[in-house]
């Protein structure tokens, strides 16, 4: 549920974010949708069961919890491209970080790159000065726009889709150390990048301001 006193700062955050999603693609102003996750390390206690005939492949309901491990995911809607780095963390400086990797190996040509990001406390630009030294935060700050869903808006944000599918399609099982996870992550990041999947997104202002009446604000004269 959304608190009727931020209705309008929710309508706002989700109108920029959707006018953002209407612009046609511009290598030189790319749109890259960013999100994090988590995955739990699970190591088998006993050797599963080989599958057979008719039979899936059988694994015991005891387990060693093994840790976790941070997913950051870059999502470029337009061209079908994806990257999930692996981290220990999600601090300010891991987020920080990820935008330079954005800035300067990912879209170093780019003039200035937008952000879909949601509004976590470490997701700002103050984190970058906290990580960086002034000029060269400065630096990445003129590259780099943030558009941030609303509150309650997460859905909004395009990475969570990938998210899902990168769930269903390879961690929906047990993996039981950072690097196994770090290997089938990146093997899934290659067989989708290849295949250039993207996302098409259906939902509009003019949808918004329709199915979701209830939350723009009265206007009275």
């Amino acid at each position: 549920m959304i608190p009727p006193d931020e209705n309008a700062e929710f309508v706002y955050r989700m109108e920029d974010v959707l006018a953002l999603y209407r612009e046609p693609y511009d290598s030189h102003f790319p749109m890259i949708c960013f999100d994090e996750s988590n995955k739990q390390l699970i190591k088998e206690t006993h050797r599963p069961l080989a599958a057979k005939p008719g039979q899936l492949r059988r694994y015991d309901y005891e387990y060693e919890r093994n840790g976790t491990r941070n997913l950051f995911l870059f999502f470029e809607p337009l061209t079908g491209w994806r990257h999930v780095k692996v981290t220990q963390r999600r601090t300010k400086r891991d987020w920080a970080y990820c935008m330079k990797q954005l800035v300067d190996e990912f879209y170093p040509e780019a003039k200035r790159i937008r952000v879909v990001l949601d509004n976590l406390n470490t997701h700002t630009p103050a984190a970058l000065y906290e990580t960086f030294e002034a000029a060269e935060a400065r630096r990445l700050i003129e590259k780099l726009e943030f558009h941030y869903t609303p509150k309650h808006g997460s859905w909004l944000n395009m990475a969570e889709i990938e998210f899902s599918v990168l769930t269903r399609q390879c961690l929906d099982r047990r993996i039981p150390d950072a690097e196994t996870l770090q290997q089938e992550i990146a093997v899934w990041e290659q067989a989708r990048n290849a295949c250039g999947t993207s996302t098409k997104w259906q939902f509009t202002t003019d949808d918004a301001r329709t199915k979701l009446a209830q939350l723009y604000p009265l206007i009275h004269d």
